[in-house]
């Protein structure tokens, strides 16, 4: 019996209608990654074409981050844009280009474990893996690192509601 090497942590889904700054959003969730030293990687971005009510677009980010030689956190971020339009608004005396759309966006992580593949040479090493990951390593394999990358999922998913500014500002 094969125990799985990974772990699909689900978290949950934004949702948001109206005015926001589009390329600031893409920056923050970026820079997000960047601080908290994950491999940013966009695997796909789709534009489709305008329709009277505005374009759609689509994009797919994962972000890496090898936590030992053993454990391995992706964060993947899915966002699905509708009914885009570029609207000009002057703010403190200036012009800013503020996107207004619905947006919607999905996070979602997934834990690796032996992800270099060291114990899958042969079955006697893939046997020592699962015994490893079934019986003697099975508590920190979901309290330990299945909290730890929940909770920076977590702040991934607050720091965009504040940034869309969803959150209220004080406790």
């Amino acid at each position: 019996m094969s125990v799985s090497r990974k772990d699909t942590i689900p978290l949950g889904t934004i949702r948001y209608r109206g005015l926001f700054d589009w390329s600031g959003l893409y920056y923050h969730i970026s820079d997000w990654f960047k601080r908290y030293r994950f491999w940013l990687q966009e695997e796909m971005y789709k534009h489709k074409v305008p329709t009277p009510y505005g374009a759609e677009q689509e994009l797919e980010w994962y972000g890496t981050s090898d936590v030992s030689n053993w454990v391995r956190f992706r964060i993947f971020v899915h966002f699905h844009l509708w009914d885009m339009t570029e609207i000009e608004v002057v703010k403190d005396g200036k012009k800013k280009l503020l996107t207004n759309a619905r947006i919607e966006i999905q996070i979602w992580g997934e834990l690796t474990f032996d992800w270099q593949d060291k114990f899958s040479k042969n079955r006697f090493t893939r046997a020592l893996r699962d015994l490893y990951l079934g019986y003697i390593w099975r508590r920190e394999t979901s309290s330990v690192y299945g909290d730890m990358i929940y909770y920076r999922m977590l702040n991934l998913h607050a720091h965009i509601k504040k940034y869309l500014d969803m959150q209220t500002k004080y406790h």
